[in-house]
């Protein structure tokens, strides 16, 4: 016989997991609750206390001990504010919260019943359905089993898909371009006058405004990205793109890659051909690309990469920009258009099935009406 409290409990988990796709958040010190998190949702938390909570003091103290985990949570995730709502099972007759509360972004609600779930104004705004979902025919340990066997389905099949997104994979698209590029960067040597020689860059397909512009050869736009200008150009391009281009194969798929991979080049060569009239080469604009897909999928994971994600993601992109205007002959324009193309292609791919992906392709189109607008005006 199941107890009025964990049926409560039991109901709502298997709503919040199963229907609203939370994720179960493992915090130590956390006892005699549940931490639930979707940072796609508008609440970002969700909390089910069956702590007693006997008076009104003891609420004041486990409010500030929230405040003090979302604290960590924001770091972590990149957040401005984490709203969290917090359902007390447990509360006591001396605890004077009525029935909902609202806290610098935590709004309590003291649950006795599912009724004061399903007819909460507050929580119905965001869960409209909760209602109808909450219903159920199943009663005591039939309906204990049932749940808590979809609320295992449910988890398993997420951690499966999160697996399949990590798990190594060969990095046979990197690879390939890496030999292009090595291939090309021979060939400039072989059939022309080295890598550094102006005509033999244009020869090979360099980016350059007059050509693309004037002569309309667009081929430019990617072929640039397979050249490279010097030894040392080379092979600092080849080593990042051996580091960041595995990691983004591996967590997008070879397709979505390759769409990242070519499209910030073509997103680098445009910006570059709108601030830059001399001639530009290398793969740094793709690179930069990848480097925002990196961004992107690392914001989208921010639970498991928060810490990845400020201590090195975002230093290298903003390191990486620094060195591009501080020295002369780089190609910022190119880095920046890359790094945008990225972000956006990336979002436009997505990385599973609960992305927007709609929202990316929208972006994308309106950056590139843009970078084509200001193409357009420029002055020869």
């Amino acid at each position: 016989m199941l107890e009025k409290n964990e049926e409560i409990i039991v109901k709502l988990l298997h709503y919040f997991i199963t229907d609203r796709n939370y994720n179960p958040v493992i915090l130590h010190g956390a006892k005699d609750e549940i931490w639930l998190e979707n940072l796609e949702n508008d609440y970002k938390i969700i909390r089910i206390v069956s702590n007693y909570i006997h008076n009104d003091e003891q609420l004041e103290y486990d409010i500030f001990k929230t405040k003090q985990i979302m604290k960590s949570i924001k770091k972590k995730t990149l957040s401005l504010k984490v709203p969290t709502l917090s359902l007390f099972v447990n509360l006591g007759d001396n605890v004077h919260i009525d029935k909902e509360k609202d806290v610098d972004y935590i709004t309590c609600l003291k649950v006795d019943s599912l009724d004061d779930v399903i007819n909460s104004n507050t929580i119905l705004k965001i869960f409209p359905d909760i209602n109808k979902t909450l219903d159920y025919k199943e009663e005591g340990m039939n309906l204990f089993v049932k749940l808590t066997s979809e609320i295992n389905n449910k988890t398993k099949k997420d951690a499966m898909e999160a697996e399949k997104i990590f798990a190594p994979k060969k990095p046979i698209i990197t690879y390939t371009l890496i030999f292009i590029n090595i291939l090309v960067f021979l060939a400039m040597y072989i059939f022309g006058k080295g890598s550094e020689d102006s005509l033999t860059l244009l020869k090979f397909g360099a980016n350059c405004r007059p050509y693309v512009l004037i002569f309309n050869q667009y081929y430019r736009l990617i072929t640039s990205a397979f050249l490279h200008i010097g030894v040392l150009h080379l092979l600092f391009n080849m080593y990042a793109l051996f580091i960041i281009g595995t990691q983004i194969e591996n967590f997008f798929g070879k397709i979505k890659y390759l769409i990242i991979y070519f499209g910030s080049a073509i997103f680098a060569s445009l910006l570059s051909i709108c601030f830059n009239d001399g001639i530009s080469a290398g793969a740094s604009g793709a690179i930069f690309g990848l480097l925002g897909a990196m961004l992107y999928f690392g914001y989208h994971y921010r639970l498991f990469l928060g810490n990845v994600l400020k201590s090195q993601i975002i230093p290298i992109i903003m390191l990486n920009l620094f060195l591009g205007f501080i020295t002369p002959g780089i190609d910022n324009a190119g880095h920046i258009g890359g790094l945008i193309g990225g972000i956006l292609l990336a979002m436009s791919c997505g990385i599973n099935k609960k992305d927007k992906k709609i929202n990316g392709i929208i972006l994308s189109i309106i950056f590139l009406i843009f970078v084509l607008f200001l193409i357009k005006n420029i002055n020869f």
